[in-house]
């Protein structure tokens, strides 16, 4: 009546136009594994291990303390671990890593900091975690 508005998602199927980031807010301090299929923000602090099948960016008061693997990054916090990033790893002017990295693809602007190895392209593939052994997680005893 006002519009095509038709929801063309075929039963079965989730339509990706609904779903948001996820945002860990400064302030907030969180201890352990996250993993994610979506998109994840970290403006606060995390100890511990991400993983995501999508885009994790870390903002300018974003720290995470343990080992990241992600589809694609953008850096401008600071990260203390390993970096598994299969496309493009961003490390803005105010981002610092320290840790090794892994990925297809880097940027570094100007100002950046990064203090470990790096190994980039095709060569890599020996070298990246496989995502079966990211996104399992051990059970609680």
């Amino acid at each position: 009546m006002f519009g095509n508005n038709k929801n063309t998602t075929k039963p079965g199927t989730v339509s990706t136009d609904n779903f948001s980031a996820n945002t860990i807010q400064n302030g907030t301090e969180i201890e352990g594994k996250i993993s994610s299929h979506g998109s994840i923000r970290i403006d606060g602090k995390l100890i511990g291990s991400i993983a995501t099948k999508a885009k994790l960016v870390v903002g300018k008061t974003g720290v995470i303390l343990g080992d990241i693997f992600c589809q694609n990054a953008s850096i401008e916090g600071r990260v203390e671990g390993k970096i598994n990033v299969q496309g493009l790893l961003d490390l803005k002017s105010t981002g610092v890593i320290a840790g090794d990295i892994v990925t297809n693809k880097l940027v570094l602007e100007e100002g950046a900091r990064f203090d470990g190895k790096c190994s980039m392209g095709s060569s890599t593939q020996k070298a990246r975690i496989s995502e079966k052994q990211t996104f399992t997680h051990k059970k609680a005893v």
